[in-house]
C-alpha cells in the first residue's frame, strides 16, 4: 500500500492544491519499505488526485485541503487524513501505529486567504 504525504524540507506542506512535492512510502506488513519525493510540476488541485492515482496511493496525509479536493480522493478511493503538521515522517509513523487523527473536512485555516485562488474550499470566509 502507499501513502502519500503533501511535502517540501521534510515537512507536511500546509495547501494541498499547491503542493511542490509528494513522499510517497509504500507500506507492507506494517511498515515503511521505502519512500521516495516525487514533484508535482505545478500541478493544480484537479489533476493532483489523477497524480496520485497514478502514484497508486490509497491514503493522503495533507494540511489544508477543500471539500472538492476531499470528495475527489473519495471518489478516487484515497482516504485523506487532513489536518496534519510537522514532520512528514512521523506523520506517516502515527497513521501505522493508528494513532494519526483521521479528519476528512475541509481544513483551510492555515492561510490568509489572499491570492486563494479560483476555488471553494468550504472554510467560512475562504471561497469565491
Amino acid at each position: 500500500m502507499k501513502v502519500a504525504v503533501t511535502y517540501e524540507n521534510g515537512e507536511i506542506f500546509q495547501h494541498f492544491g499547491r503542493t511542490p512535492q509528494f513522499k510517497v512510502y509504500e507500506i507492507e506488513n506494517g511498515g515503511i519499505q521505502s519512500d521516495r519525493v516525487v514533484d508535482t510540476g505545478d500541478t493544480g488541485h484537479g489533476a493532483l488526485v489523477g497524480f496520485l492515482q497514478e502514484e497508486g496511493a490509497k491514503v493522503l496525509i495533507c494540511g489544508g485541503i477543500g471539500g472538492g479536493a476531499i470528495s475527489a480522493m473519495g471518489g478516487a478511493g484515497i482516504k485523506v487524513y487532513a489536518g496534519a503538521s510537522g514532520k512528514a515522517d512521523d506523520a506517516v509513523q502515527a497513521y501505522l501505529s493508528g494513532t494519526l487523527a483521521e479528519n476528512g473536512e475541509a481544513t483551510c485555516d492555515h492561510h490568509d486567504h489572499e491570492g486563494h485562488g479560483d476555488h471553494d474550499c468550504g472554510h467560512g470566509g475562504c471561497h469565491n
